[in-house]
């Protein structure tokens, strides 16, 4: 199968040079085991399912993992046996994500669903899966409750993400809990498996959990902003997917909030929303609109809050290099957009 040189790790400001050279270790051996782990005898079976390995991407959840073990005793096989499990799970719910939003670019190449067909990309999804369980199983029953609980929670967040906030809940509180459980309680688990097989105390893995969950929602948030906000040239994606889907993020939900009905431009952006954005004039246009308007800094504000939330559960801990870390972490997935 095809592969590719390991990715680099995410720059984090807070990373000592030997910090980063353990990390790189960790994860060209977290590489390494996903290449393995994803072959098969069966070559198509084996394209397919290494398609977005070999892809590459940057393994942000096992970095985490990673990172995290350096609370405890540092990188060992089982830390890098449930980083790749973490991967394989976000891989595997990848796959059938592109499926529901009739994806056809993934990661910069062609998404599974695309490059073979819908069935493949869910079976394989489900092979993906069955794959992480196996690695997950050999860390012990501790770690295959939670590997459970995760993937519960996952399918819980992509089926109320799927559906519109119900009558009188607060829309931003059911968006959060959404991202909760779609995003933040896989990076939840990565972040708590580094601390448990790296021989961290309980209180570490608890921090870890709840760090990671606040995490992953500043993450998905500001994967939200950067739809809105970024150029395609800038980011590698094409701004305006939610909107064309006529899925709510934090700044429409912020803006419909805000709104003045008597505003012209108000009043023209809640037209649009509430329209068919399909078309690419209607969606540049209604991106201008939201770009200029005052609710965009609200969501990004917002967005930081969260990530200095994630920083906060992290006071805890005693000062080093891995804490220093992981704090510059929560601030700078919201960097790339600010």
């Amino acid at each position: 199968m095809t592969t590719h040189a390991t990715p680099p790790v995410l720059g984090i400001p807070g990373a000592t040079a030997d910090l980063s050279s353990r990390l790189r270790d960790g994860l060209a051996r977290v590489d390494a085991l996903l290449t393995q782990v994803v072959d098969h005898d069966d070559p198509f079976i084996a394209a397919a399912s290494g398609h977005l390995v070999a892809a590459g991407g940057k393994r942000f959840r096992p970095l985490l993992t990673l990172l995290a073990a350096e609370l405890g005793q540092g990188i060992n096989d089982d830390v890098v046996a449930a980083a790749a499990g973490v991967e394989l799970t976000h891989l595997a719910s990848l796959y059938h994500d592109d499926v529901m939003d009739e994806a056809s670019v993934r990661r910069g190449v062609a998404s599974v669903n695309a490059a073979y067909d819908n069935s493949t990309a869910i079976l394989v999804g489900d092979l993906l899966f069955g794959k992480a369980s196996e690695l997950v199983a050999g860390l012990g029953a501790e770690a295959v409750l939670i590997q459970a609980q995760t993937f519960v929670r996952l399918c819980n967040g992509q089926i109320r993400d799927d559906r519109p906030c119900p009558e009188g809940v607060d829309p931003v509180d059911y968006y959060l809990g959404v991202l909760a459980d779609k995003t933040g309680v896989l990076i939840a688990t990565a972040g708590r498996y580094g601390v448990m097989f790296s021989g961290g105390s309980p209180e570490s893995v608890e921090i870890m959990r709840s760090y990671g969950e606040k995490l992953g929602i500043a993450f998905q948030l500001a994967d939200d902003l950067i739809d809105i906000a970024s150029d395609a040239d800038d980011s590698g994606k094409i701004p305006g997917t939610d909107l064309r889907e006529g899925v709510d993020t934090l700044a429409v939900l912020r803006f419909r909030a805000m709104a003045d009905p008597a505003d012209a431009s108000d009043a023209r952006l809640l037209e649009l929303l509430d329209g068919d954005l399909t078309g690419d004039a209607a969606l540049a246009e209604a991106l201008g609109l939201l770009r200029s308007h005052r609710a965009l800094a609200v969501a990004r504000d917002e967005t930081y809050a969260v990530a200095r939330e994630a920083q906060a559960l992290l006071d805890p801990l005693p000062d080093s290099d891995a804490k220093a870390a992981l704090q510059a972490l929560a601030l700078s997935v919201v960097d790339r957009v600010g």
